[in-house]
């Protein structure tokens, strides 16, 4: 009984050691960075350098012609959803989405038409990462629901998440270019990636971006 418990201190006190508890550590952090590495190789990603983000631009106008008697905004104001923006003539122009004001007039007194805009809001709540893939970089991996990460060139060196939220279903024939194995045209795609604007309030419509899709 002595010489178990006498077995049992000794090797109490070899795990105290400090060698042996640098081992083990350095042990446990050589299999954290295995696993890492086997879980890298089974990732396949595609990087589309090409990318912008874009929110959808809201444009109020009347629905009929008066004058510009009253203006409730100016441009960077936040605005929630039917707030009063306007009044022309005796018609309240409201707008229906929340978002940021990005073109109002500043004139009082200016005769507005029918369907002519008043004010422009930003919807930043819809607002995506757009980004075009030629045919032959990997185009048939990408699929809608699939991780994705974007970094902009206004926050260098920050990484953001995202999810593939549609895949074009047809070509932008303004990106064509051409291979010059076979003079064929390879036509661009456009991939949409959507993320959760609540976490990231500093990006904003029209930064250029960096998407990497992972397809696997």
């Amino acid at each position: 009984m002595e010489e178990n418990t006498i077995k049992i201190e000794n090797k109490d006190s070899i795990l105290k050691k400090p060698w042996v508890q640098s081992l083990i550590s350095a042990i446990v952090i050589f299999g954290l960075l295995a696993v890492f590495l086997f879980w890298q190789l089974g990732q396949k990603t595609i990087l589309i350098e090409n990318s912008y983000l874009d929110a959808p631009v809201i444009n109020l106008a009347p629905s009929a012609p008066g004058t510009l008697n009253a203006l409730y905004v100016k441009e960077g104001d936040k605005i929630s959803e039917n707030t009063q923006v306007a009044l022309i003539g005796s018609q309240i122009i409201f707008t229906k989405e929340s978002g940021i004001v990005s073109n109002a007039p500043h004139l009082l007194g200016s005769y507005f038409s029918p369907g002519q805009i008043v004010v422009s809001i930003v919807n930043n709540k819809e607002m995506k990462v757009i980004g075009q893939i030629e045919e032959t970089k990997g185009l048939s991996d990408i699929t809608a629901g699939q991780r994705a990460t974007f970094s902009v060139d206004a926050f260098p060196g920050k990484t953001y998440e995202g999810i593939v939220d549609q895949v074009s279903p047809v070509s932008n024939d303004n990106g064509i270019v051409f291979s010059i194995s076979d003079k064929r045209p390879i036509k661009k795609f456009d991939i949409k990636v959507r993320f959760n604007i609540s976490d990231y309030p500093e990006l904003k419509s029209g930064m250029s971006a960096k998407i990497t899709v992972y397809t696997k």
